[in-house]
């Protein structure tokens, strides 16, 4: 009897020890070990950019990896050219803010407008609002099911495509 077990990575993305007694699947589990860090032209950004029918270049990979490998979090143009540049990903101001909005575009990250000169993009594309703290700038996402669609109806041969709430927060004053 052949026993093995493999560490995976799914199409999407995630890291699996897959345990296989002659040629079948008896346990997957989460993979717990210290794995290398996908290269940027990892194959589930590669496939997750093909998914959503974009072409796979090597700027594309390099600021998807920098997205998505870190769990749901908000970021602007200007932090993420910062954080490309801190890694060697060659991708001007202008190139990191036409891929954001692409990704946008294509359902991949969510924009927020936060102010009017200001865009955040959030790669949690769920149905969900926002708390801004005006004395930080910092977003964060409001917790618990929220649903602030129910109740509003949308004129005759309109749907409700998305709702965008931020809620603008401010310490109280004594």
């Amino acid at each position: 009897m052949l026993h093995w077990t493999l560490l995976c990575i799914d199409e999407t993305g995630y890291e699996l020890n897959l345990v296989l007694r002659d040629a079948v699947i008896v346990m997957s589990e989460p993979f717990s070990g210290n794995a290398p860090t996908p290269a940027p032209n990892s194959r589930h950004h590669r496939w997750l950019l093909e998914k959503y029918g974009l072409r796979a270049t090597r700027q594309r990979l390099g600021l998807a990896k920098l997205l998505f490998s870190k769990g749901d979090r908000h970021v602007t143009a200007d932090a993420l050219a910062a954080e490309a540049g801190s890694v060697r990903i060659a991708a001007s101001l202008a190139t990191v803010y036409n891929v954001l909005n692409l990704f946008a575009e294509v359902g991949l990250v969510r924009g927020l407008a936060i102010d009017g000169s200001k865009t955040v993009f959030d790669t949690n594309t769920t149905d969900h609002g926002h708390f801004f703290f005006e004395e930080t700038g910092e977003i964060t996402d409001i917790t618990g099911e929220t649903h602030f669609s129910e109740g509003i109806q949308p004129p005759d041969g309109y749907e409700i495509v998305k709702v965008d709430v931020v809620v603008r927060l401010r310490r109280k004053r004594p």
